[in-house]
Formats: structure tokens, sequence, C-alpha cells
């Protein structure tokens, strides 16, 4: 009966996803284009925003070059930078008295998935002032027009400048869900491979996972991808085989850098409307219990979901070999030799088979969480159940 009940709530989800307004973001791309924005910015009528980004980056001094920026252009604007890694609720408000005790007009997110979510937890929380960020979480609970909205991504994984999803962590008890909402989706996206040339490679590679875990998951997902969503994956994974590596490798690589960008955010619109799957699911679950960071965790776990889909993501997984040249003889070879592509990738770029945080004592929380998260809304080639969560979580224990 559960299965029944997801594939078809995930059917009138299809049907209903075409009248939810999904869309490309507009953005500018290029070395040095964020230097543009502020003007682009004044000529929308604003006059003063609200930056959100991170004490990291701040202390990096990456926001530097926007900030000078925005004074040449007489922008007026505050900075919000107190977030955690995986930003909280208590976060979210604090940004949303910034904005409104600074008469802040609109928005710039600046930075990696952090500062993305919660600045969109903020123009949430500004388009419903009386409203909890926890009781906005879960789907189209916002739907309400936000304040104009530019988003910097610092990094190239989590897409988040073209996603109607913010994630954040209820502080009293570590639980990690998402506000999911078109209302929320950035209008305006910066893509500048400049602002991630200074990125250590551990970010590099964990980040560059996150996107092809989108792309991937989105893929193979059982509905609501349009032949865009299936294009736009296709489009992320080949420019990631390609260049992923050579940014880990040499970071100062500018095509590499624009690329994985471009990565990034093709495979955010693809799994924006086509959704993620268990390897988030079980994924946030480790970032709120554990702190280990969300790109890495999708690193980790991603090749271990798709073995354990096993035949059902064969046909869409060869599909992707195909985009990448990878040869076999059979959708199930090309489907295995394109896991193990993604293997040999993690141990060239020093990422961890398995997790060995676990706790025997959390994993009934872990599996609660994870599958509601998961299910109905994620529609997974493979709906699990409890013994099939704890087959995953065993196996990332042993690897």
């Amino acid at each position: 009966m559960g299965k029944i009940y997801c594939r078809v709530f995930q059917g009138v989800m299809k049907v209903g996803s075409y009248f939810m307004g999904y869309r490309m973001p507009e953005y500018i791309e290029g070395a040095g284009c964020v230097r543009r924005l502020p003007e682009l910015i004044k000529g929308k009528g604003i006059k003063k925003v609200l930056l959100v980004t991170d004490n990291v980056l701040v202390k990096l001094g990456l926001p530097n070059g926007l900030i000078e920026a925005m004074d040449l252009a007489g922008l007026e604007h505050a900075v919000f930078s107190d977030l955690q890694p995986n930003p909280t609720d208590v976060d979210v408000e604090a940004g949303f008295r910034a904005f409104k005790e600074n008469g802040c007009e609109a928005i710039i997110a600046f930075g990696g998935g952090s500062p993305m979510d919660c600045a969109k937890g903020i123009a949430a929380k500004n388009a419903h002032p009386d409203k909890s960020v926890v009781q906005m979480q879960g789907v189209l609970k916002v739907h309400k027009k936000i304040v104009p909205f530019w988003a910097v991504p610092t990094t190239s994984g989590t897409g988040s400048e073209t996603t109607v999803a913010a994630v954040i962590t209820e502080s009293k008890t570590h639980h990690k869900a998402s506000i999911n909402d078109p209302s929320i989706l950035p209008k305006y996206a910066v893509l500048d491979p400049e602002l991630t040339v200074g990125l250590p490679p551990h970010i590099t590679s964990t980040t560059g996972l996150d996107a092809l875990c989108h792309a991937v998951e989105s893929y193979t997902n059982w509905t609501y991808c349009t032949k865009l969503e299936k294009d736009l994956s296709k489009k992320a994974v080949r420019l990631i085989y390609d260049n992923l590596y050579k940014a880990y490798c040499d970071g100062t690589d500018i095509e590499a850098r624009q690329n994985m960008q471009l990565a990034a955010f093709y495979a955010g619109r693809s799994f924006t409307r086509g959704c993620v799957g268990y390897v988030h699911a079980v994924g946030h679950t480790f970032s709120g219990l554990y702190g280990v960071p969300h790109g890495l965790a999708m690193g980790i776990i991603l090749p271990h979901v798709m073995r354990q889909y096993g035949p059902a993501v064969y046909k869409r997984l060869a599909e992707l070999a195909d985009v990448c040249d990878i040869q076999g003889v059979d959708e199930r070879e090309k489907a295995i030799k394109f896991i193990e592509w993604i293997e040999e990738l993690k141990v060239k770029m020093n990422i961890p088979a398995g997790v060995d945080v676990i706790q025997d004592e959390d994993i009934p929380q872990i599996i609660k969480w994870a599958d509601k998260e998961a299910n109905p809304l994620y529609p997974v080639p493979v709906v699990w159940k409890e013994e099939d969560f704890r087959k995953l979580l065993d196996t990332l224990r042993k690897a």
C-alpha cells in the first residue's frame, strides 16, 4: 500500500507541476561579471540590499569585489554573515531582523549552499513574518511573492541559485528539512568563475559531487522530469565528467571553473522539477546529526544508493554513460561502469568510501527522518522500506 500511495501522490504532483511556475533564472556569466551586478540592481530602482554571506568568506575577502562595486555604484548595503555551515531557523530569524532593521529592499545571496539557503529562508520569512521557519518547511507553504533576489554562487555544486528549495536545520531538534516553493526561486544568478578560483581542492570535489548527485538523482527518478530537465541533467553530467577533476587538480583553470558553474546551474534546474532521492534524504540526516558537510555526504552515498537500486536504474544510468562515452556491451554493464567511474573519481579526490560516524542508537531516527523526507514526495526509482534503509546504512558503515 505504501508504494501505491507514493506513486499515486507522485502522479498527481506531476500533473500539478505543469502549473507551478518552474523557470530558469536569468543569468550573467564570465570572469569578473559580479562587478556588473550593482548597476543591474540599481536599474531596478532598488536603493539598499542585504548581502547574505558567511563569516569564512568575509575573512577570506571574497565579497570585497562586489562590496567595492556597490560602493562605486552608490548602492547601499548591509551585510549579514553570522550563520552556521548548515543554516538554522535561528540564523534565518536573525537575518530577517537584519533585513528589516536596515530598511533593505532586496537580497543578494553570496556564497555556497549555506548562504543561499539562509537567504531564501530570510526572503520567505519576510513574506510571512508571522510564521516560524518550521511552519514554512514542506511543499508550497510560502506561496507569496518575495523581494527581488540575486544569487551569486561561490561554489559549483548546490545549484541553489536555480532551485525552489532552502534546506534549514531546526536548532532544537537538529532536524534538517526543506522549504520547497517556486516563490523562493531566485530570479537572477551571477556565474562568475573567478569567485571559485580560490576554493580548496576538497571543497571543489565535494561541491562538484553534489552537482553530480543532483543530475543523477533527477535523471534516474521515476517521474516529474520533462525533456528539458533530462537534457539539462545530461549536459551537467558531461560537463562534470570533463571538468571536475581538472578543476580539482588546477583551481586556476578558468574554463574548467566556468564549466563547473554551468554544470551546477543545469543540475540545479533539473532537480528543481525532477527532485532528488534517497541520497539526499539520508545525507541530510548525517549533516543534521553529525555535521557532515552536505556535499561530502552526497559524494559518499551516491554510488551506494545507485548500486542498491539495481536493475531499476540500469537503463537511465546507461544513457548517462553514453553521454560520457563510457563503453559497455549492454545497459547493465554501462550502468555499472558509470557507477565505477564515480567511485574511481572519489578515490582520486580523496573522498571516503563510507561513513564511520553512524551511531547504533541514531539509526531509527535516521530512517524515520529519511523516510519522511523522501516518501511520498521524491519519485525514487524504487520505493524503500525500513529494511532497505538499514541495508544502506550497514553498507555505508562497512565501506
